[in-house]
């Protein structure tokens, strides 16, 4: 019976087993511990590695956009309560140099030499005195809403001594005293004397309603305007608000001009600063990695993918009734 196995028999004899092993010196049991002490240089990746690590990436990459976005929201903010305080400060620069223009004593209005060189900045709200002759025939009603109610400014042309001509806000009337027949004690005859406020033009129209030369329909003060529809010549580019020198009959009334400049730029300042500063803050929080923004961190990833172990787990043990099930749970 052994000399029936030859070289050609598949399966050698359990001698020749032992004896090559011994004789090889365990070179079969060496091959598979080296197997084991040196693993595959490029091991396979494991399952939900790559997907993990590109959501990872991804979540680098929103959270590096959503910081550069944040900066500059910032620096925004900020800017935006720097240009605020600036204009605080040239708002209270500008109402205390009115209250000094209101204030002063009077002095003459800008001759035709320095017409062009006429700015609200520079002259408007100054104290100025005219002489000469109201062109009563000429006047225009523009409409207005004061401290008396709703109603009429009366414009009219006044001809200077110099031959020159300046509109004359001469005050306000009633919608009742809107025909000069009801106020022609008001109508002054011959030379006067007018102190008043200087004031710029005011083209074009009011808040949403543009003047109507032809139907005679006015609601600002355009000066150019009023003077092309009487054809007056050598007209001043400002008119005058008259002051509170009572006229001849009670109309019109004068003084009613209202000097305000809302200063509101400290509040919207300190407004855009806290805006710059919760801003800030929550920047921080995502530096830190303290926001909610995390959630996608590779930390939250592991924790999920424990909990859906156990999920599995608790899955497999319904349907697993024998007494292995307690020690199948704690392998998950």
């Amino acid at each position: 019976m052994r000399g029936a196995v030859g070289p050609s028999s598949p399966l050698p004899l359990a001698g020749e087993v032992d004896a090559r092993s011994a004789a090889g010196g365990g070179c079969l049991h060496s091959e598979r511990s080296d197997s084991r002490r040196h693993p595959h240089p490029n091991p396979p990746p494991q399952a939900g590695e790559g997907a993990q690590s590109r959501r990872g990436r991804n979540f680098t990459l929103r959270r590096y956009v959503l910081l550069t976005l944040g900066m500059l929201g910032v620096v925004l903010l900020g800017a935006l309560g720097v240009w605020q305080v600036e204009r605080r400060s040239w708002k209270l620069a500008l109402i205390e140099r009115v209250e000094q223009r209101m204030h002063a004593a009077p002095v003459a209005p800008p001759p035709p030499s320095s017409w062009p060189s006429v700015t609200g900045a520079s002259d408007e709200y100054r104290r100025v005195t005219v002489r000469g002759t109201f062109l009563n025939a000429d006047e225009t009603l523009v409409q207005a809403v004061t401290a008396e109610g709703p109603g009429f400014w009366v414009l009219t042309p006044l001809q200077a001594d110099d031959g020159t001509t300046v509109l004359v806000n001469r005050g306000f009337v009633s919608p009742d005293r809107r025909d000069p027949a009801t106020r022609r004690d008001g109508e002054p005859q011959g030379a006067v004397s007018v102190t008043g406020l200087l004031r710029m033009s005011e083209p074009k129209g009011g808040f949403l309603r543009s003047n109507d030369a032809s139907a005679g329909r006015w609601y600002s003060r355009d000066v150019a305007a009023i003077a092309a529809v009487h054809g007056l010549s050598h007209v001043a580019p400002f008119f005058i608000d008259a002051d509170a020198t009572p006229n001849p009959g009670g109309y019109p009334i004068g003084g009613l001009t209202i000097v305000r400049f809302p200063n509101n730029h400290l509040i919207y300042a300190l407004t855009w600063f806290a805006l710059a500063l919760m801003l800030a803050g929550a920047l921080l929080r995502v530096i830190s990695g303290r926001s909610r923004a995390g959630a996608s961190d590779p930390r939250w990833d592991s924790r999920r993918a424990a909990v859906r172990r156990l999920i599995g787990a608790a899955r497999n043990l319904s349907r697993d009734t024998g007494p292995d099930a307690r020690a199948h749970i704690g392998s998950a």
